[in-house]
């Protein structure tokens, strides 16, 4: 057990901290089998026979409510529609709840809701539910969002990280690093020479043409908080196996890796909002490759490294190869990198 007392903000963060915090509290007080998968979504039995549903939740907290890129309520819808479609199920209704705090402008939740309903339409789902809570003034931050999705799974789709082969192929849908960079650089009141808008982007559509083309996909996850990096230590303690790799293979925009080196940042463990990890089957990977490139959100994707067998002496790791021909092991974010990215 960690001897952690109190709740910190590394806590959120998507790194090892928040994974403590899942194991030992919430895992630990009602884990179930589904929750125990570790997937971004849970598959549930639906009613009819045979019938199965995806269903996940998440918290929206970000600050600044407005940013180059998006705001808070497209964040809202993208990410519980990216949760849901990870699973291979198809996204159809959102709840939505809000907790505002008295002195809020109407007019920025008017806008809010505004990107809400033309990102849902453009993914093709409908909010069909919600709740609205008021706290007192100086007690809250503005505007918190939750939402809450549910999809619906064909029959023989059946993804999770614990289904990584070795042999298997990593790809990534696109650059790295621009909704963190984005978020700092807008709290921050930085500006760079070329402009870094946040990457916030619905990817149900890109999930359903690359399982098209690749049908034995093995799994999706969306490497929010904790970045790239995270992402992948999840998939590898879940299959228990090795994943290495190719930093020159990695899509990041120049102005961001600039932002990440100034910074000190590792482009790994910045969060991103409009991008999918998938891991194929190495005779799938080039179909699944064009299937992303040929959707608008997957114009820079890549083939990125490979899945292998862990060595029995220790346990699963993930590493990079370095453009240098080095290797290093790539571990989770551990503290918090930036807070309320999301």
């Amino acid at each position: 057990m960690s001897k952690d007392t109190t709740v910190m903000l590394g806590h959120g963060s998507g790194g090892s901290m928040m994974k403590r915090i899942i194991d030992e509290v919430f895992i630990e007080a009602y884990g179930s089998d589904e929750l125990r998968r570790g997937d971004d979504a849970a598959v549930l039995a639906g009613l009819a026979p045979g019938e199965r549903l995806a269903y996940s939740t998440d918290s929206f907290v970000v600050t600044p409510h407005f940013f180059p890129g998006g705001d808070i309520g497209r964040l809202a819808v993208c990410g519980t529609v990216n949760d849901v479609a990870t699973s291979g199920a198809v996204p159809l209704y959102l709840s939505c709840a809000f907790i505002l705090e008295e002195g809020f402008p109407m007019e920025s939740l008017r806008r809010i809701c505004q990107t809400m309903a033309e990102v849902a339409k453009e993914a093709g789902v409908r909010i069909v539910t919600g709740d609205t809570k008021v706290v007192n003034r100086g007690h809250g931050d503005g505007i918190y969002i939750n939402t809450s999705g549910v999809g619906v799974l064909a029959p023989g789709v059946d993804l999770g990280g614990a289904r990584c082969q070795p042999g298997d192929k990593v790809l990534v849908s696109g650059t790295l690093g621009d909704h963190g960079i984005a978020i700092m650089s807008c709290r921050e009141g930085l500006s760079f020479q070329a402009a870094i808008e946040s990457d916030a982007a619905p990817l149900n559509h890109l999930i359903a043409e690359v399982l098209a083309a690749a049908p034995n996909t093995r799994c999706f996850r969306d490497p929010t908080r904790g970045g790239i990096a995270s992402t992948l230590n999840e998939l590898s303690s879940q299959a228990g196996v090795d994943i290495t790799i190719e930093e020159d293979a990695v899509p990041v925009k120049d102005a961001v890796l600039g932002a990440c080196d100034m910074l000190g940042y590792d482009v790994m463990q910045v969060a991103n909002e409009g991008k999918m990890v998938c891991v194929v089957p190495a005779d799938e990977a080039e179909a699944a490759l064009a299937a992303m490139r040929a959707n608008r959100y997957g114009a820079d994707a890549a083939i990125i490294g490979e899945v292998a067998e862990a060595r029995p002496d220790r346990g699963p790791k993930v590493f990079l190869r370095t453009s240098f021909g080095g290797t290093r092991i790539l571990d989770m974010l551990v503290g918090e990198q930036l807070p309320r990215i999301c």
